[in-house]
């Protein structure tokens, strides 16, 4: 029996049909569909069956509230319903030892390409949802605002709402650098609350940032690398062009070198002279796009890299000779990664088939999976790490973000 008035057109349209049947046929059998009847083309019950489904109304749930504890079967009708940061299960899933805490990430863009969440050395958590930048301090696990970009303009930045395409703090916590999709640079005060620069640098999105010292470095998806000083008269200090599109971009820890990823899978290395040469000093390549990519923190010239799905490699390369010198197959696209200083440990997220995060332990020539960690229902597409290294954060394109506590 149908009980639900939103399924009374495809119920209706299907008794007609056992109506028509009968009156032509004689009374009906106790069961709807007599045994005898052959199948009828213009007639699929499957697809009767898929669009009672669709037509199925939407369960009625109590308001959202921040804070408010959902376990980890909420729909994602439920968690757009969700306030940032929001609680959605609070209670600790243990996975090979390790706990997760998972909280609501509603509109995280769901690009490969972006780069949106990082964590300071103070432990305050940026993650850029749509238009508007979220702060959350790790410590007190507690939200301390947001702000959006565009609504506190009254500098030369555009004046239309544009997403977020990119983040990164700067080295001593103080400042945060945000790019979007317009190709804007905006510098923020975040203690103040307070645009302290607003930069019209690129003509297309803004994919990757890093910082050297007071220097702040963007690259575009038109291969344009433009180096800024917010306290130049001129803020625009140095450039280079590259012919594939920058999908990330990392100063090295010593400032010594940055390093380019493309999304044609050539990684490069350029010297700290941001004035001189603008030739790469060495150009490596792999399979697929270098989005995940990460300076070690502890070897100086070695780098590692993550393959998209075509690849799904993470390799470690030698900068100087341009070697790559171990490398381990994932049979998953690498959508992240992240190195763990005090424990020497590197950290990637993956997409399909399993959405894991991965932490491998990097001895002598050899990279070995420590842990897997499994907790989204789609591709981990960031990383960041706590200034102790004691806490990993994730977030998927599931529109949550997990907190695994190592």
């Amino acid at each position: 029996m149908v009980q639900n008035d939103a399924h009374h057109a495809s119920y209706k349209r299907f008794r007609r049909r056992i109506i028509q049947r009968s009156s032509s046929e004689g009374p009906a059998a106790s069961t709807p569909l007599s045994t005898g009847r052959q199948y009828e083309p213009d007639f699929e019950f499957d697809s009767v069956c898929q669009r009672l489904e669709l037509d199925s109304p939407q369960r009625h749930h109590e308001p959202a509230q921040r804070g408010l504890h959902r376990d980890q079967g909420s729909d994602d009708n439920i968690r757009n319903d969700l306030q940032p940061f929001a609680i959605l299960n609070k209670a600790s899933v243990s996975v090979q030892g390790k706990s997760v805490m998972k909280l609501a990430a509603p509109s995280l863009l769901n690009d490969y390409y972006s780069n949106l969440l990082d964590c300071s050395c103070n432990g305050m958590i940026a993650l850029a949802l749509g238009s508007s930048v979220y702060l959350w301090n790790s410590e007190t696990r507690a939200l301390v605002g947001h702000f959006n970009p565009s609504q506190q303009l009254g500098r030369p930045c555009h004046q239309t709402l544009s997403s977020i395409s990119s983040l990164c703090w700067s080295r001593d916590g103080q400042a945060l650098c945000i790019g979007t999709r317009r190709g804007d640079l905006q510098l923020w005060d975040v203690e103040q609350k307070q645009n302290m620069s607003c930069l019209t640098s690129h003509l297309s999105v803004v994919s990757a940032l890093s910082w050297k010292q007071h220097l702040v470095s963007s690259g575009s998806v038109l291969g344009r690398i433009h180096h800024h000083d917010p306290r130049a008269p001129a803020p625009l200090v140095g450039a280079a062009v590259q012919q594939e599109g920058l999908c990330s971009l990392q100063w090295s820890p010593g400032n010594d070198w940055l390093a380019s990823g493309s999304t044609d899978g050539l990684l490069r290395i350029w010297d700290s002279d941001i004035t001189g040469s603008h030739q790469p000093l060495t150009t490596m390549k792999q399979p697929s796009a270098v989005k995940a990519m990460g300076w070690c923190p502890w070897q100086r010239k070695m780098i590692a890299t993550g393959g998209g799905w075509k690849d799904r490699e993470l390799r470690i390369w030698d900068t100087q000779s341009g070697t790559c010198v171990t490398s381990a197959d994932t049979n998953s696209q690498i959508c992240s990664l992240r190195w763990e200083e005090k424990k020497c440990r590197l950290v990637t997220g993956h997409g399909l088939p399993q959405h894991h995060v991965i932490c491998w332990d990097w001895v002598l020539s050899s990279l070995s999976p420590s842990y897997h960690l499994a907790g989204h229902s789609d591709r981990v597409l960031h990383l960041a790490l706590n200034p102790d290294g004691t806490q990993i954060f994730s977030a998927g394109a599931d529109q949550c973000l997990n907190i695994w506590h190592m």
